[in-house]
């Protein structure tokens, strides 16, 4: 295979990527709707990289209100080959600080208000979750990460709660007690649709604050949020200029995980029941499957 096409996914005061070269804007038509703002397509290194602002320009856009499949399908449809998500997130930990990243290797998701899947009445699928980000991207994006000299951690679960409210003392602590790690609103269904879509996808979650559990700190704010998210804003863009100079400088090959075939084996509704409208709908996230 050839050279990945790396997609960011930028979060919370991460608007734009600073030093993308030969950039140009382009706002991509998907059958799911309006994705949340235009692609700014260039590259780094010779790298092409997709980036996507979530909440768009002026954070428009609270976490209920995303088009996550519409998101993800464009990226797709961009020539994406590789999914980095770029959010900001609480600590649920005393050993993550504020200022610190977490490469998140689980989730738990407690959103109920999303679209949560491409597939439904008329194409049935079922994707495996057990184990829901790249490893191979995850590894690479800690290991420049440690290079770039930042506080990292190399797992960590992520509960995924709908907002757009932060949560009750009772909640932080209930969370807490399950054994998450960090807290945030956006990785879910956005992780869930990226598998379905068959794109390797890593989480680089930035903690702002430490939720509320805390004792000795001041419940979650937005004012401390931002104060903190404009610090990690820089470090998380030399990030991923590290990530993609790592990446330009090798070929990529099959995902290690399967993620690139994982519908080889999910989609369940036999060829001659399967809906023609949901079909059309799904031609860049399983055109590969449904039309061979």
């Amino acid at each position: 295979m050839t050279k990945a096409v790396l997609g960011i996914i930028g979060g919370s005061g991460l608007y734009d990527l600073p030093g993308l070269q030969n950039v140009r804007e382009e706002r991509v038509a998907s059958p799911w709707g309006e994705p949340s703002a235009p692609l700014r397509i260039g590259d780094i290194d010779g790298l092409p990289i997709v980036f996507l602002s979530r909440h768009d320009k002026g954070h428009r856009l609270s976490p209920t209100d995303i088009n996550y499949r519409a998101n993800i399908d464009a990226l797709k449809r961009a020539g994406v080959t590789d999914l980095i998500s770029l959010s900001a997130c609480g600590s649920l930990r005393e050993d993550m600080a504020p200022g610190d990243f977490v490469i998140v290797d689980q989730f738990i998701d407690r959103t109920f208000a999303r679209e949560k899947s491409f597939f439904g009445e008329g194409i049935v699928a079922h994707v495996s979750m057990a184990h829901p980000v790249s490893s191979r991207l995850s590894a690479i994006a800690a290991d420049e990460a440690e290079a770039l000299g930042l506080r990292v951690h190399r797992g960590g679960i992520y509960v995924a709660i709908e907002g757009p409210q932060f949560s009750s003392l009772a909640e932080s602590n209930l969370y807490r007690s399950w054994g998450c790690s960090v807290i945030g609103m956006t990785n879910m269904p956005e992780a869930k649709l990226a598998r379905e879509a068959e794109l390797p996808y890593a989480t680089v979650a930035m903690v702002t604050d430490y939720d509320c559990w805390h004792e000795e700190a001041e419940a979650v704010s937005v004012v401390d949020v931002l104060k903190v998210l404009h610090a990690n804003a820089e470090q998380a863009s030399d990030l991923i200029h590290r990530i993609a100079r790592k990446l330009s400088a090798i070929t990529r090959t099959a995902d290690p995980d399967g993620i690139d075939t994982c519908l080889d084996h999910a989609i369940i509704t036999p060829r001659e029941a399967r809906d023609p409208a949901l079909a059309a709908r799904l031609d860049a996230v399983a055109g590969r499957v449904l039309n061979s």
